[in-house]
């Protein structure tokens, strides 16, 4: 623990045998904020997180268009969530962006051999909006991905640049179907256009990475192993540090504490019955992986959350679903599986089931802002300060198109981003004009184009901007 003239470095960081963890925002660090770190042209530490759920949504259907279930009637700021799979977001309505009736095309086929792929290319479009050269050979091609253009720039003053993370199994080899390796299903983040970045599924594995900086793999293990909470390993240091502290850091700090050791204890639950011998709904998963979607999901958004409160890191990656899961999700109130679901066959019924999966998946980003919105950052919260992506580069999923696809912004990326606006693009808009709009007001100035953009999307209800091919 180093303190610096009676102000603590935001550098400074709690260490004890095998363990290493980073400090919140406190206010005895203020004095040191203004030369830590990288920050963006509003002189913001601008957090982001990309989260894609696959299989399109009921609502680009013909029926969910005409009925609403994903983007609102209403362009605008006046705009009824009611009816939409949007619903749960209504709390946080003055922090959304929601841009409906944009395309991907580069998710498409573009030659007679890709027709039918769509499923094994669309992840790999999501972030880089580029087509995916059609391969099963460890010679795959994309894009650079947003994430990681932002965290090239972003990241590299805090300890882990950026996070991937998934609620599916990947496979990181071979080749899936149509002609694609599963690489291209397996990741949505590309360092380059050669270099796909695997993703973690397992939270222990995520908890170890973010508070076990330093530590040997052989530490963590005889961490897990006597029981012991992270914290047991960091007391001394802990209460050598409170009493440098005014009432309020001390406060601060005993909350971060307490949201470290209360994830840490439901891993540890969840890892007691995977290892018990009960029978599992999912029996091929890590022992740190819930059976549940819903625990499983919000154990993974409140490491993200911590993350970003000790500033290890301000970008993730998270990646939902993976493409031809039939996976179910009981909790939505509907019991079909998620593949065949997405296949309603324009059944309005169907439809409407698929709009519950919808739904539900959505409803797992409300906790997460709930997490951001209560947490100080500075003047502000975090959730000021952070951009969360979410939508999927596929519309239809019955007929696998890649036209008026989900999508919405939540947060407010430092105070560029107005939000509580619904906007809706000119038809043929790419997705990617929406993106290239993202990088601009993530601070990213020096991109003038990404994937097939043609222009910036104004992201606060005026017009758009022809830019630079």
């Amino acid at each position: 623990m180093l303190i610096t003239n009676k102000h603590l470095s935001r550098r400074t960081v709690l260490k004890g045998v095998g363990a290493t963890m980073a400090l919140p925002l406190l206010e005895a660090m203020v004095p040191a904020r203004r030369v830590f770190g990288a920050t963006n042209a509003a002189g913001k530490k601008i957090r982001l997180a990309c989260v894609e759920m696959v299989h399109g949504s009921a609502g680009s259907t013909a029926f969910g268009i005409k009925k609403n279930l994903w983007a609102p009637a209403a362009v605008g700021r006046d705009f009824d969530l009611s009816q939409t799979s949007l619903r749960s977001l209504e709390p946080f309505r003055n922090d959304i962006t929601i841009v409906s009736n944009t395309d991907v095309r580069n998710a498409e086929a573009f030659t007679a051999p890709e027709i039918g792929g769509d499923h094994f290319r669309s992840s790999a479009v999501f972030l880089t909006q580029t087509h995916p050269k059609q391969t099963q050979g460890s010679d795959v091609r994309a894009g650079t991905s947003l994430d990681q253009i932002y965290a090239q720039k972003f990241g590299q003053d805090t300890p882990i640049p950026s996070m991937q993370l998934c609620i599916e199994n990947v496979d990181q080899a071979g080749g899936c179907s149509y002609g694609y390796s599963c690489t291209y299903t397996d990741s949505i983040s590309w360092a380059s256009p050669s270099s796909p970045l695997p993703m973690v599924r397992d939270p222990r594995v995520v908890f170890d990475q973010l508070f076990g900086v330093g530590a040997t793999p052989g530490e963590r293990r005889t961490r897990r192993a006597e029981d012991r909470s992270i914290l047991d390993w960091l007391s001394s240091s802990v209460n050598r540090l409170k009493k440098e502290l005014g009432a309020a850091d001390r406060a601060r700090l005993n909350n971060y504490l307490d949201e470290v050791r209360e994830i840490e204890r439901r891993i540890q639950k969840v890892e007691a019955y995977n290892s018990s011998g009960e029978p599992r709904e999912l029996p091929e998963a890590p022992i740190g992986v819930p059976d549940s979607f819903g625990e499983h999901t919000k154990l993974m958004f409140d490491l993200q959350a911590l993350a970003f409160a000790s500033d290890i890191t301000r970008v993730f990656a998270f990646k939902l679903g993976r493409d031809a899961s039939n996976r179910t999700y009981p909790e939505s109130g509907f019991n079909g599986a998620f593949h065949s679901s997405s296949h309603h066959g324009e059944r309005e019924d169907r439809i409407m089931d698929f709009a519950k999966i919808n739904a539900y998946h959505v409803s797992m980003i409300p906790y997460f802002m709930e997490k951001l919105k209560s947490t100080p950052d500075g003047d502000g919260t975090l959730l000021d300060n952070t951009l969360i992506i979410y939508g999927s580069p596929m519309g239809d999923s019955n007929i696998h198109n890649h036209k008026r696809v989900p999508l919405f912004l939540a947060g407010h990326a430092g105070g560029t981003l107005k939000g509580g606006l619904h906007v809706r693009a000119e038809d043929g808009t790419p997705m990617a004009n929406v993106m290239l709009s993202v990088l601009h007001t993530l601070g990213v100035d020096d991109v003038s184009s990404f994937g097939d953009s043609t222009r910036e999307f104004d992201l606060n209800g005026a017009s758009p901007k022809t830019t630079v091919a």
